[in-house]
Parts: C-alpha cells; structure tokens; sequence
C-alpha cells in the first residue's frame, strides 16, 4: 500500500484540541469534510503536513506541535489600545471584531478587538492560537 510522500494530494479527517482538551478546529465543525492538501504546499502547519508523511491510507495518528513550531509565542507588543479619534466617524466596535491594521513595511496583519472603552479599544494582532500547544488526531483517508 503506498505511502503519502511530497507532492502527493491527500484527504485527511482530523480534530484538533489544545492542551486543556478544548477543539478549537476540526472536520466535523467542516461538514466532516476532509481536508485536502497537497504535501510540500505550505498550506497547512509543518508539523501537520510532516505527520502525514509515510502515513498510508485509513492510518490515524495523534500529535502534539509545540506553541513555538504552531503560531508561536503569544506577543504582548501586539496588544495596543487606540484612540476613538483613531478610527472612522460612525464605527460602534464591538469585542470580537476584526480588522486590518497597516504595518510599517507596508503590509498589513489582522487584529481582533478585545476591549472597548468609552474613548476608545483594545486590539490584539496575534494569531489567535499563539501561545498555544497543538494537538491533532488525524486519519489520512486517500491519497488522490
């Protein structure tokens, strides 16, 4: 029976919890439709995509990828409070809220609302699972 290998597609069926146990993603949550990737893309994590690697069809494996190699550390100089004045007339924000802030090299990232005060908010640019270990239980389905 072949083996995934780079280049190769795949479908993989996959839940993945954090340390505390709590899922913070997973195929169920997708329709229980499996994920589709192809190996080397980068379109998923290393540590994902390595774990597929020499798995053969219907093989699961569990796997724990450490902050570090996930999203990274979690990033207090990502957190910044901004001024009502900063932000257009009208805008009512609320927690939860997402939005583009601008970079100095020009690029931009995503930054997510997590407090809003009276004259103004809260933001968070990091990735919302930094900080935090990965754990996947994945079964690879099918090599297409």
């Amino acid at each position: 029976m072949a083996k995934a290998k780079p280049g190769d597609t795949v479908l993989v069926l996959y839940v993945g919890t954090l340390d505390d146990g709590n899922v913070f993603d997973s195929s169920e949550i997708h329709g229980n439709t499996p994920l589709q990737i192809t190996l080397g893309a980068g379109k998923v994590l290393p540590g994902f995509e390595q774990a597929i690697m020499d798995m053969k069809p219907n093989q699961s494996k569990i796997i724990h990828i450490p902050a570090e190699q996930a999203y990274g550390p979690y990033r207090d100089e990502l957190v910044d409070t901004i001024s009502s004045r900063e932000y257009p007339k009208g805008y009512n924000p609320d927690v939860g809220d997402t939005f583009s802030v601008p970079l100095q090299n020009g690029g931009s990232t995503r930054a997510t609302v997590v407090e809003v005060y009276q004259n103004g908010l809260k933001i968070d640019a990091n990735h919302p699972l930094a900080g935090q270990n990965l754990n996947f239980e994945i079964k690879l389905m099918e090599i297409l």
